[in-house]
C-alpha cells in the first residue's frame, strides 16, 4: 500500500483545490438562499421567454393553364354556280330572193312575169344645213365737202396772225345731218393758236355737205376736216 504521506505533491494540490472549490459552492447556495438571491434568478428565468414565431409557409398559387378555346370548323365554301348564258336573240331568216327572169326568146303567152335583177338597198342621204349666209357688210359713204357745186369759202386768215406769221393745220371733227348740214363742230387737233382755230371754226360751220350714206340712205355721220393756215408768200 502507498503511504498517504508519499503522495505526489501536485495531486494533493489538485485534491485541495477541489474540494475547496465544492465549499464555495456551497457556502455561495447557502448565502444565495439566505438572501433570497437563488429565488430572483429562478423568478428572472421564468419570466424571459424568448418570443417564438411561426413562419407560414408560402404556398405558390396554383397556375392554371389557359381555357383551349375549341377551332372553329373550317367554312365550307358554298360552290358558285356559273352563270347561264344569255340566249342570243334568234336570227329572223333571210327572205328568200326574188325569182330571176331568164329571157326566152319565144315566151309563152301565161309565162310569169319577174325582175332581171335582185332589188338593192338604198339608205337615204342625209344633208347637213348649210350654214347661214353672213349678211352683207353695209355699203358706207363718208360725208364731203369737197364738191364744186357746194360753193364752200375758205376760211379767212386773220390778219393779226398773218403780221405775226402765225400758221399751222387744225382738224375739226363735224358731225353732218342727212340734209348735208353741220350739226356740231369740234376742235380734234389745234394749230397751236387760238385765232387760227377759232378761224376754221367759223367758216367750217357755214358749209354745206354731201350727207354720209349707209347702204344708199343718207345717215347722220361724222367726219375729219383738216383746215391748213399757210403765212401770205
Amino acid at each position: 500500500m502507498l503511504n498517504p504521506m508519499h503522495i505526489h505533491p501536485s495531486i494533493h494540490r489538485q485534491r485541495v483545490i477541489v474540494v475547496a472549490s465544492v465549499l464555495l459552492l456551497h457556502a455561495l447556495a447557502l448565502w444565495a438562499l439566505q438572501t433570497g438571491l437563488l429565488q430572483r434568478v429562478w423568478v428572472l428565468a421564468e419570466e424571459i421567454v424568448v418570443p417564438v414565431e411561426f413562419i407560414t409557409p408560402v404556398v405558390p398559387p396554383e397556375i392554371k393553364p389557359p381555357p383551349v378555346i375549341p377551332k372553329p370548323p373550317p367554312s365550307v365554301k358554298t360552290p358558285v354556280a356559273a352563270p347561264t348564258p344569255t340566249p342570243a336573240p334568234p336570227v329572223a331568216p333571210a327572205p328568200a330572193p326574188m325569182p330571176l327572169a331568164i329571157a326566152d326568146p319565144t315566151p309563152t303567152a301565161n309565162a310569169p312575169v319577174g325582175v332581171t335583177h335582185a332589188p338593192v338597198a338604198v339608205a337615204p342621204v342625209v344633208t347637213a344645213p348649210s350654214p347661214p349666209a353672213p349678211a352683207p357688210a353695209p355699203k358706207v359713204e363718208l360725208p364731203t365737202s369737197d364738191a364744186e357745186y357746194l360753193h364752200n369759202p375758205q376760211p379767212v386768215y386773220p390778219p393779226i396772225s398773218a403780221r405775226r406769221l402765225e400758221y399751222g393745220r387744225v382738224l375739226l371733227t363735224v358731225v353732218v345731218d342727212p340734209e348735208g348740214r353741220p350739226k356740231s363742230i369740234s376742235v380734234k387737233t389745234s394749230s397751236g393758236y387760238e385765232r387760227l382755230d377759232q378761224a376754221a371754226l367759223k367758216a367750217v360751220s357755214g358749209w354745206s355737205f354731201v350727207p354720209g350714206k349707209r347702204n344708199g340712205v343718207p345717215t347722220e355721220m361724222a367726219v375729219e376736216v383738216p383746215i391748213r393756215f399757210k403765212p401770205p408768200e
